[in-house]
């Protein structure tokens, strides 16, 4: 690096790249011939940027060079040999940008490097020097902080603009910051200079695309906000692009008015200290940087200073040497460059004007000063360093008449000042400035009143709008061009804004202003400007359709026009057929890089001519250093842009730029063609756009403002003009924006990727709006709009008629006219260009590369549409003919998106079976077959027709047969024919037809497929109009040959919808289906399940009344198990039935509880009425058992009432008895005899009253509780239906017959279609349904190790009720519950539901063992392997070497969770009355201190602890110690009442006794076994400590429901003590 630094020259290679080719050259115009010279370096060149007499390089790597004048080190550098900047090594610069005397580098971290002068700021307050500085002789870096966000944040910047005092940087959040000095900084400060990046507030909230920096002005980029947030009331009109703002009469009248108010540009009121009259300006000389010494190089190796005249005006130039030609020219055809030469040499005007001659308003202009002049201070520091003063020159302002002399008055307000009252004075004595047309600034002064621009935003940060980030580029600005939200295209919607200084009409406003805040340009309001470009006095905007405006100082024809006034932006004079892409201005001079006739961009300029300069005048010219900041005369220039012929050996230029009198451009070389492809690419996009905007400027948009135009196209066809129109515009949109982004693309070809090129990135986007466009022009065509258009276009467009024809592509008529469908079917070609120029660019590529890859399928992709829209074309060519010949009473049939494929008027296709002398005509269209009866098509006379959809029709040909027939099946929804054909050929043609259109319908690629598989499954939508179930119904799903075939939806007329499967043509699988109630104004609505058109299967039905049903179907009836419950809605009563059903009646089994009559019956059932055995129970403890016939107690039964009163005889009605029967009252006494009347009202007795002697007392309890359960249904046969479900839901017929495997296989597809059905599963739930997917091994013999497992699996399945054996669980739960939960808790049932958990077990296991065939029988025995540890299993009972399994030990587990809280109820209502007793004597025992406890319970000594632990630290128990004795005993036995199953509870008995065990064994010495003398009154102290509520509950339940297995075993033996102790308590005496 260090050589590089010290030996520049040594960049310059011997064999120079082929990219990034660099020219520089002085502007002297096309007529001087001043030859550029050519920068050699090693490295391509990525940017360029010119100040007024030096310039920056920056080179691949990022590497800077200067070279010109550096004043700030003395030297100056020939552009032949810059120098590197090694303090920028390292930096990886992006990106550079040149003052008028100062640089500036951007890194791609986003930092600015600042260096060269610095007396007005300009280089901020750089970390290497002090404010005070006047020049920075190395890149400093200087910071751009956010002070408006807490904590303030670094700035990451993405572009630089300098002019001669400021300097902009545009941030990635598209923010502006500026420094420096003067109103051109557009801060709301009045202290200059800013020596630190400030925010451009009042561009706050907008997204600033480019910035560029003119001497004293800068121009901003900006993308238009939505219209809803601009602020005008009024706004302006947008005017057609290129029209003059000129005004009519009454314009002219209205705008003299004048304000009398103090108004500013800034949007504010002057104040009185600003307003004061002031006729003459006061300030001290302005001192410029000048060399000690300068070193004199040779003509042609340095750049001139800038083109500013001698005082006589006389401008001094010379020509520039050493440029050498290059010969090898990118142009194949050199015939065709020599007639782009001709041509655009003879149409340019070039005209060489003395100060005498020309635009007298434009001349005079120029004598006028700036209205904001420097504010740099005047200091004496610059004398001791510069030998040179610069002297002041003040001129005269010839229209207002007030002397102007430059000032160093540090705010412009003063300028301001003046200019408005030079304004005033010219508007109240109705007389014009040059630069100025009068009505254009009373206008803009009307309109400033009334929308009052230039006021600054001040908005919070937080609340603007954020942008995405612009990427790094080591290209121009504008290749870093913002991209719209969401598809990362270029904006078209943008604005031009301006500030500064505006003597010479630089702002573009309509006035010489200054603008001390950015202003927006309202006349380039929706003008599309892409780029921005600033000369020291004038400024330039590029619009996306390559025209160029331009504004300000045109003293030497810089702008390209002699258009008055120069003060508002006016369209540069371009010669036919030239498209400019790329802008530059300089001094006095502007460059534009244009597409000509042929690919290889061309150059062309406009500005000062200079003749050659003899030595000595080139010496003292380059001696000099002007001062004026306004531009002199020049004596020679041209008037509009001209050719500069050197640029056609300069290779394809990519960019130009300019500064000061110097030119430059970059090139490349068009290596294996990719460079000439991606200008061609460009090339042709640019001028597509501009031939759109034509045709909708000239055809479209004068059409469809016509008022005529619905009249005379008629009602559809102005429909479908207007959708063409939208899609026009779309289309325009999109290659305008599409050519943007090109354009951009080309600036920084070389580091841009060709995979991020729109055609490729966005093809969906481009495929999409070229189908969208070709259907609307074919919609179009088809209704016939063409011709009235055509009509109506001769009529509206008149003498436009032949600018029209000259966008006509297409060979003209003979009559002359323009062929509109051809026309509006040309932009269709560009599909193939891009296809063309994109295989172009993939042979520069290895076939190997993503590249090529990407470009390859491009190219397929666009070629592929390119085809495809062809054929639509041709498509709807051939529909509108078939329209035109065959007009009748088909009419109704022709649909704008109808294309005609095919139609049989030759008779080449009739019905088969077809009478004699029938007429039949088959129209087959893209979305419909139409059969025609009884038409003859030659005459155009129809009689009927039918419609048959494509969407709903199957094609199957007929194999031939020995009756030679040509036949085709065609199947419909409601209807099927054939049809025959006259030859094989007619058959094989409409068969391919009808296979391409329907593959096209359903969403293939309209290719055809092969015979009779053209899509037998899929998705469409029909109405049915047959008779039968669907009569008018309309469905929306799926298909299979014809027959609705799985999911869809059908909807009734009346109402009716089912959504759902169907199958075969009718309803079949889930669905959920809503049928209206038209008696009840309300919906009975379905889901479950369904088979053959009918509800059949499990599913819910919920009444228009308000019932709900929840329970099994059979042919649409309720059948199975069931629940019914009836809804808020009904009057009478408030029910619940679950139970058996049979055809939609209850039979069998079930429970009804009625909440009205607080009653609820758990029996049998025959057709809707109870009948046989049953019990009842009401809200009053009332307890019945006994039958029941015709819906009445009828027969022997039981009646026991809350306190124990019992009767035993015979009913003949609910609640009335009337025969034999025997009361037995709670006292034991009895009544027997004959009994009649109602239990509630009073009973009528014959007979005879026994009292019972002391002895029968005894056994009462056990003789009442033997009578109960005579009438009851057995546990066995209850809820038989819920398990035939279950059954039925395995596959099974009956309860044990079916096939093992089929089961399975049930399983397995309910949880699948479960996991499918419910989307909103938890990721557990989803692992558990996973794992029941797989089928375990179930034939295999059952050991201890997979015995464990099919536990697991039972556990698991059991927990979803989405698996059958869950739901049987869950629906056993819900069974139980609605038997003894609510009214159902009565002490008298405990029995039966002891009874029937036992029946469920009984039956469960059943099924468990159907799935599981290796399980042995109830109380069987699984050996254990020998390996085993025999380890014991708390739901296995382990006997030796063995393992019996139960029902109880397998399944209990499963289901006592869950059945828990209604059983423990009914235990604890059933041992009340003991519970009552125990709980008193436990109160009254622990009142007890513990030793006195022991010694109370007869505990020897020996057991007694003597020591407790409290938190780790032992503390010896006294006689007063209370709880503090087995306390870990005591909580364990505690925890009894937080298990569930007997086995668990047994296990913690077991865990107490081990707990006892372990306290006690340290009191004693050597071996200890327990005898019952001494564990029984410890474990009563234990049961006594641990106060365990309902403990008579828990030993009921235990001895109940544990396993048989285990109770002559340890376990048994302690339950028998835990037991004893209670029963011990109970019967304690309270003595």
């Amino acid at each position: 690096m260090e050589n590089i630094e010290e030996s520049p020259a040594d960049e310059r290679a011997q064999t120079p790249p082929e990219r990034g080719l660099l020219h520089i050259w002085q502007s002297a115009g096309p007529s001087a011939q001043l030859p550029p010279e050519r920068v050699l370096l090693s490295r391509p060149v990525l940017q360029t940027a010119l100040g007024e007499h030096h310039g920056l390089l920056l080179t691949q790597g990022g590497l800077v060079y200067s070279f010109g004048e550096l004043l700030w080190r003395h030297v100056s550098v020939p552009v032949s040999a810059p120098v590197l900047e090694g303090s920028l090594l390292g930096k990886t610069v992006v990106h550079v940008a040149a003052g008028g005397f100062h640089c500036g580098a951007l890194s791609e971290q986003g930092n600015i490097f600042m260096w060269g002068e610095n007396t007005a700021g300009q280089c901020g307050l750089t970390e290497k020097g002090a404010a005070a500085n006047i020049t920075v002789s190395e890149p400093s870096p200087i910071s751009v902080v956010d002070n408006d966000v807490i904590p303030p944040a670094a700035v990451r910047i993405v572009d630089l603009a300098f002019g001669r005092e400021h300097s902009l940087a545009l941030s990635a959040q598209n923010e502006l910051w500026a420094w420096g000095s003067g109103c051109q900084l557009g801060l709301v400060t009045s202290t200059f200079p800013v020596w630190r990046p400030q925010k451009v507030e009042h561009l706050a909230g907008r997204h600033v695309i480019q910035v560029s920096c003119g001497a004293y002005h800068s121009l901003a980029l900006v993308r238009s906000l939505p219209l809803k947030n601009y602020n005008t009331q009024n706004p302006p009109e947008k005017r057609e692009r290129g029209q003059s703002p000129h005004y009519s009469v009454t314009e002219k009248e209205e705008s003299f008015t004048v304000d009398g108010g103090h108004y500013c540009p800034l949007g504010v009121e002057l104040t009185e200290v600003m307003t004061e009259e002031s006729s003459q300006r006061r300030g001290g000389p302005r001192r410029r940087l000048q060399p000690r010494g300068r070193k004199n190089l040779p003509v042609g190796t340095r750049l001139e200073p800038d083109g500013l005249t001698e005082r006589d005006g006389s401008p001094k130039s010379h020509p520039l040497s050493g440029w050498r030609s290059n010969k090898n020219s990118a142009l194949s055809d050199e015939r065709e460059l020599q007639n782009l030469l001709q041509k655009l040499s003879g149409h340019s005007l070039e005209t060489r004007d003395t100060s005498g001659l020309g635009d007298t308003d434009s001349l005079s202009s120029y004598t006028s000063d700036d209205s904001c002049v420097s504010s740099t201070p005047s200091t004496d520091l610059l004398t001791s360093s510069y030998n040179e003063e610069s002297s002041i020159t003040s001129q005269t302002n010839k229209n207002s008449g007030l002397s102007v002399s430059y000032s160093s008055s540090p705010v412009c307000l003063e300028d301001v000042r003046l200019s408005l009252e030079a304004e005033k004075q010219a508007l109240q004595g109705q007389k014009s400035s040059s630069l100025t047309n009068i009505n254009q600034r009373g206008k803009a002064s009307t309109n400033r009143r009334r929308s009052l621009p230039g006021t600054p935003t001040r908005g919070s940060p937080r609340q603007r709008r954020t942008c995405a980030c612009r990427p790094s580029s080591a290209g121009r600005v504008h290749s870093t061009a913002p991209k719209e939200a969401g598809d990362g295209l270029p904006s078209l919607d943008t604005e031009v804004w301006s500030w500064g200084r505006g003597s010479e009409g630089q702002l573009g406003h309509g006035d010489q202003l200054a603008r001390l805040q950015p202003l927006c340009i309202k006349s380039l309001k929706g003008e599309e400007v892409i780029q921005v470009a600033a000369g020291s006095h004038h400024s330039l905007a590029l619009t996306a359709h390559c025209q160029v405006y331009s504004w300000g100082s045109n003293m030497c024809g810089q702008l390209g026009h002699v258009n008055s006034p120069v003060t508002v932006p006016q369209q540069a004079k371009l010669s036919e057929g030239l498209r400019v892409w790329d802008v530059s201005a300089g001094q006095s001079h502007s460059l534009l890089l244009a597409d000509g006739d042929c690919v290889q961009p061309v150059l062309l300029y406009c500005g000062q001519q200079q003749e050659p300069m003899t030595g000595q005048s080139e010496r003292s010219h380059r001696g000099q250093r002007s001062h004026h900041r306004s531009p002199n005369r020049a004596e020679s220039y041209t008037v509009r842009p001209t050719l500069l012929p050197f640029c056609m050996e300069m290779g394809y230029i990519s960019s130009v730029c300019s500064g000061g009198q110097s030119c430059a451009v970059l090139a490349d070389h068009n290596i294996m063609g990719f460079i000439s492809a991606i200008h061609e690419l460009a090339s042709r996009e640019r001028q597509f756009y501009c031939w759109l905007s034509s045709v909708r400027k000239l055809l479209l948009t004068p059409l469809r403002n016509r008022e005529s135009a619905s009249s005379s196209l008629g009602e559809p066809c102005t429909h479908l003009f207007f959708s063409f129109c939208e899609s026009f515009a779309r289309l325009s949109a999109l290659i305008g924006r599409h050519s943007t982004s090109l354009t951009y693309f080309l600036h920084d070809v070389q580091g841009c990727d060709v995979t991020s090129l729109p055609l490729l990135t966005h093809t969906e986007h481009f495929l999409d709006i070229y189908k969208e466009y070709c259907s609307s022009v074919g919609n179009f065509q088809v209704m016939g709009g063409f011709q009235p258009l055509h009509k109506l276009s001769l009529e509206c467009l008149g003498s436009q008629q032949t600018v029209l024809a000259q966008l006509c592509v297409s060979d003209q008529a003979v009559s002359g006219d323009v062929d509109l469908v051809s026309m509006l079917y040309w932009p269709l070609q560009q599909l193939h260009q891009y296809s063309r120029v994109l295989l172009k660019l993939a042979a520069c590529y290895d076939v190997l590369t993503t590249e090529y890859q990407s470009l390859h399928q491009g190219c397929s992709q666009y070629e592929s549409l390119s085809s495809s829209l062809l054929r639509r074309k041709k498509e709807a060519e051939n529909t509108f003919l078939f329209w035109k010949t065959h007009s009748g009473k088909t009419e109704d049939l022709r649909l704008a998106q109808r294309r005609v494929v095919c139609e049989s008027s030759n008779r080449s296709l009739t019905l088969q079976n077809a009478g004699r002398f029938s007429n039949h005509w088959f129209i087959l269209f893209n979305d419909a077959l139409v059969h025609t009866q009884g038409a003859i098509p030659s005459q155009s006379i129809f009689s009927t027709h039918h419609v048959y959809p494509l969407t709903c029709l199957w094609v199957k040909p007929v194999t031939e047969d020995s009756s030679g027939l040509y036949a085709i099946k065609i199947t419909c929804p409601e209807e099927s024919f054939t049809v025959v054909a006259s030859t094989p050929q007619e058959k094989n043609k409409w068969l391919r037809s009808l296979n391409q259109a329907l593959d096209q319908v359903l969403g293939g690629g309209g290719q055809g497929s092969s015979p009779g598989v053209m899509g037998m499954s899929r998705t469409a939508s029909y109405t049915f109009t047959g008779e039968g179930r669907f009569k008018d119904a309309q469905y929306t799903g799926g298909w299979l040959a014809g027959r609705v075939h799985g999911r869809g939806t059908m909807k009734w007329p009346d109402g009716r919808t089912y959504v759902g499967n169907f199958k075969n043509g009718v309803e079949d699988g889930y669905g959920e289906c809503i049928i209206p109630n038209k008696v009840l104004h309300k919906p009975d609505s379905y889901q479950g399940h369904w088979r053959d058109g009918k509800i059949h299967g499990f599913g819910k039905y919920k009444y228009a009344s308000g019932e709900v049903y929840e329970g099994c179907f059979s042919d649409g009836q309720r059948h199975g198990y069931g629940m019914l419950s009836s809804g808020k809605l009904a009057k009478n009563s408030s029910s619940v039935f679950i139970g058996h059903w049979v055809h939609d009646k209850k039979t069998g089994y079930g429970v009804y509880d009625d909440i009205t009559r607080g009653e609820k019956y758990m029996g049998l059932w025959l057709d809707e009425q109870r009948h046989g055995t049953a019990v009842v129970v009401t809200q009053y403890g009332v307890y019945f058992e006994g039958t029941f016939k015709d819906n009445k107690m009828s027969g022997p039964g039981l009646l026991v009432s809350d306190d124990d009163t019992a009767f035993h005889g015979e009913f003949s009605d609910d609640w009335t008895v009337n025969g034999k029967g025997v009361l037995t009252l709670a006292n034991g006494d009895c009544l027997d005899g004959l009994f009649t009347g109602e239990w509630s009202a009073g009973l009528k007795v014959v007979g005879t009253y026994t009292k019972p002697v002391a002895e029968e007392l005894e056994h009462k309890d056990r003789n009442s509780l033997l009578r109960l359960g005579q009438y009851v249904v057995p546990a066995g046969q209850r809820w038989l239906c819920v398990f035939d479900e279950c059954w039925s839901r395995l596959g099974c017929d009956a309860a044990g017959k079916g096939e093992r495997t089929i089961a399975w296989e049930n399983i397995a597809v309910s949880i699948t279609s479960a996991r499918r059905h419910s989307p909103d599963l938890t990721r557990s739930q989803t692992k558990v349904l996973e794992s029941l997917e797989l089928i375990p091994q179930h034939g295999v013999p059952v050991t201890t190790a997979n015995y464990d497992n099919i536990r697991r699996y039972l556990i698991k399945a059991c927990e979803t009720p989405l698996h059958p054996l869950g739901w049987l669980v869950e629906t056993l739960v819900t069974v139980y519950r609605m038997t003894y939960v609510g009214v159902g808790s009565n002490r008298r049932l405990l029995r039966q539901a002891v009874l029937e958990v036992q029946g469920y077990l009984t039956h469960f296991f059943r099924i468990v063992r159907f799935l599981f065939p290796g399980l042995p029988d109830d109380g069987g025995i699984i050996p254990e392997p020998p390996a085993s540890n025999g380890r014991h299993d708390s739901n296995t009972a382990e006997q030796g070497s063995v393992l019996v399994v139960s029902c109880s030990s397998l399944l209990l587990p499963l289901l006592l969770p869950r059945l828990y809280p209604p059983l423990f109820t009914l235990y604890c209502l059933q041992e009340e009355q003991d519970e009552a007793q125990y709980w008193d004597r436990i109160l009254r025992l622990n009142k007890q201190p513990d030793q006195s406890l022991l010694s109370f319970l007869g505990v020897q000594e020996k057991f007694w602890p003597v020591w407790m632990s409290i938190l780790g630290e032992k503390k010896q128990i006294v006689s007063s110690s209370k709880d503090a004795c087995f306390v870990s005993a005591v909580e364990t036995l505690q925890q009894i009442s937080t298990t569930f199953t007997p086995s668990d509870k047994l296990l913690v008995i077991q865990k107490t006794f081990e707990e006892l065990t372990q306290e006690i064994k340290p009191m004693l010495q050597g071996e200890f076994l327990w005898c019952m003398d001494d564990l029984l009154p410890l474990f009563l102290y234990l049961v006594l400590r641990a106060r365990i509520r309902n403990l008579g509950a828990e030993v009921n339940m235990i001895e109940d429901l544990m396993d048989p297995n285990v109770q002559h075993g340890e376990l048994g033996l302690m339950f028998t003590t835990l037991k004893a102790c209670y029963i011990q308590i109970q019967q304690e005496s309270t003595t």
